[in-house]
């Protein structure tokens, strides 16, 4: 059954590939009726901004330049025993010369949730290439209240069946530190906390996540049902989030641009901006989801840049990684966001503005770093080959001057 799924998603998506959603004689997947009522709505957001607190201020993750060691051989017990006693780095290097040992990596530290909805404190190594960065998990509880500077964090793994004993840690040098935000970044922080409305989520608390039976479509008529069959159409789709069964499985995206639909034609707009901004993220649970069928994933960037938002400041409010977020704050995924950019009519403004944040001394290394994925991703997307061209070569010259352990280790593809 899974696999006739997923064979009638191959050949769905094949079909529409030109064109993913719907579009009206505005170009646009939301009809002149929706938008009219969505322009509305923008202007009182607007009013709303200008009451906002503009003076709050928001500060970088925790970061640190670390180390991460492995080690697959020899004493590993002891080795564990010496992290656990805050042996220094170098005595370690001395004492188990067999040990890889990688210097000067931005590890950040951020608080999360596990599977089980637990708090936890996830370690992360930022890898500044295609290869994936090494990463623990903490009891929150337990590391919060953990020192920083001269100690280690490890995953120990003993001898098994299909495995040798080995060990993996992070060392730290310094303590973790987050600095202030320059106060054009927390503006525009500010700026989409107040349009995408931090206190409320697109589902509900209690929501299932369904593989078959959520509501997914909308009935033929229901642009001609009364406002309150919609908001009970609505209500249904809040409470049951479609979970995508492989790559060509287009459910969760159509329940996200109904769920768009329905929330503009019910003046929902806390609802309506989520569900089109995770059709732009492609922010959807799925079982699976391989790269082939990224491409016909669209970002309808122009629905939000037709609604007169300020929508450099949107993007770029979520593109931040910061500490202090607000509850339910809407982090951008960074790919995602420079492939909306490359369609964006202020696409150079864009670009300008983040080619400065990758040469921003005061901005913190991590977000720095992120402004450089998202430049080349947007890059990678941009259709000319010689403002490709262009735009390597300038964000190039940005990337020297990141810190020296940063830029020396980052390789800009030759376009």
């Amino acid at each position: 059954m899974r696999k006739r799924f997923c064979f009638i998603g191959i050949l769905f998506v094949s079909l529409t590939s030109a064109q993913e959603f719907t579009t009206y004689k505005n170009g646009l997947i939301y009809n002149e009726k929706t938008m009219d009522k969505l322009g509305k709505i923008v202007d009182s957001l607007h009013l709303k901004y200008k009451t906002c607190d503009l003076t709050k201020v928001f500060y970088s993750n925790k970061q640190v330049k670390g180390c991460v060691i492995k080690l697959n051989s020899g004493n590993i017990g002891q080795a564990k025993k010496d992290m656990d006693s805050n042996i220094s780095l170098e005595n370690f290097i001395l004492k188990y010369p067999d040990a890889s040992v990688k210097k000067d990596v931005l590890i950040i530290k951020t608080k999360a949730k596990d599977y089980d909805k637990k708090d936890i404190i996830v370690y992360n190594e930022l890898s500044l290439n295609d290869d994936y960065g090494f990463y623990i998990e903490k009891d929150y509880k337990k590391s919060a209240e953990y020192p920083e500077k001269g100690t280690w964090i490890y995953n120990y793994e003993p001898k098994r069946s299909y495995s040798e004993e080995h060990i993996e840690a992070f060392y730290f040098p310094e303590n973790f530190k987050s600095i202030p935000l320059d106060p054009q970044y927390s503006r525009q922080i500010i700026y989409s906390d107040c349009l995408i409305d931090t206190s409320i989520t697109k589902f509900k608390e209690n929501a299932k996540s369904e593989r078959f039976n959520a509501l997914v479509s909308l009935p033929e008529n229901w642009q001609s049902l009364p406002k309150n069959k919609k908001e009970k159409l609505l209500d249904e789709m809040r409470s049951s989030e479609a979970v995508g069964s492989c790559s060509n499985d287009f459910s969760p995206r159509v329940q996200g641009v109904n769920m768009a639909l329905l929330s503009a034609e019910t003046a929902h707009w806390e609802i309506f901006l989520r569900s089109h901004l995770d059709i732009m993220n492609d922010r959807f649970e799925r079982v699976s989801d391989a790269s082939y069928a990224w491409k016909d994933r669209q970002t309808y960037i122009k629905e939000l840049e037709e609604l007169d938002i300020n929508v450099p400041d949107l993007l770029l409010g979520i593109y931040f990684r910061i500490d202090n977020a607000e509850k339910n704050h809407y982090y951008g995924d960074i790919g995602r966001l420079g492939r909306a950019i490359s369609e964006s009519k202020d696409r150079v403004l864009f670009l300008t503005k983040i080619l400065s944040m990758i040469e921003d001394e005061k901005l913190d290394d991590y977000n720095r770093v992120l402004a450089y994925f998202l430049y080349i991703n947007c890059n990678y997307y941009t259709k000319s080959k010689t403002e490709k061209k262009f735009n390597n070569a300038k964000v190039t010259n940005a990337v020297k001057k990141l810190p020296k352990y940063l830029s020396d280790n980052i390789k800009v593809e030759t376009i």
